[in-house]
């Protein structure tokens, strides 16, 4: 089935990252091994990469417009020892360099040192979500499942996700290394755990254009 990122709120781009696993391979090997998902910060080499300078970022660019910044990395890493079962969610929480009180922001939590806050959801709905898949992704690797078309239909309540994730039509994001899923960041989405001896590595990446109201700062790469 062939998508369209507006209609279904998901795309696929082949081997578009083919040219950066090198690279990838190499910035992942100076950081902890088979995190379950490692919140990434500071690192203006990938920063770099992932700019829309790179192939990744100016596939972004087209898709948001210019401006577009890399706002948030997380190494997802499902393998024998971290296997976890994904429900079904939308992604609702940014990352920020501190907290500030701001009208309209808000719960706060902190994970890894890091700042997470849910913004106004006018916010995430402007948002594009993009992973890069440093492992080939079958069947027996937990692909990411999309609920087709849910980017469309706003905040959803969270007792309401799962029944409304049922009544759409669902979609597996199976991949080989170096292709690039593009997702809307309101998209439904879930994953099983990974079959033994399975491993899959996908770089997670939120991309976003402007700055944040009132003083608060995106945190970046």
């Amino acid at each position: 089935m062939d998508l369209e990122l507006e209609r279904d709120g998901a795309v696929c781009h082949p081997g578009l990252a083919a040219p950066m696993l090198a690279d990838l391979h190499r910035i992942l090997a100076r950081m902890p091994d088979g995190r379950a998902g490692l919140r990434i910060s500071d690192d203006p080499e990938l920063g770099f990469m992932l700019g829309e300078g790179g192939p990744v970022g100016a596939v972004a660019k087209t898709l948001l417009g210019a401006g577009v910044q890399p706002v948030r990395v997380v190494l997802f890493d499902k393998n024998d020892a971290a296997g976890w079962v994904l429900g079904w969610h939308q992604d609702r929480t940014i990352t920020v360099r501190q907290r500030m009180d701001v009208s309209g922001f808000g719960p706060w939590t902190v994970k890894q040192g890091i700042v997470h806050v849910e913004p106004p959801f006018s916010v995430i709905d402007e948002m594009l979500t993009v992973r890069i898949h440093i492992d080939p992704v079958d069947d027996e690797k937990a692909p990411l499942l999309v609920a087709l078309g849910s980017h469309r239909l706003g905040r959803i309540p969270a007792p309401a996700v799962e029944q409304i994730a049922q009544g759409l039509q669902k979609h597996v994001c199976l991949a080989d290394a170096g292709d690039v899923w593009f997702y809307r960041t309101p998209i439904l989405h879930a994953s099983n755990a990974a079959r033994p001896g399975r491993r899959r590595r996908v770089l997670q990446v939120d991309y976003a254009i402007g700055a944040l109201p009132s003083g608060l700062e995106w945190l970046g790469i």
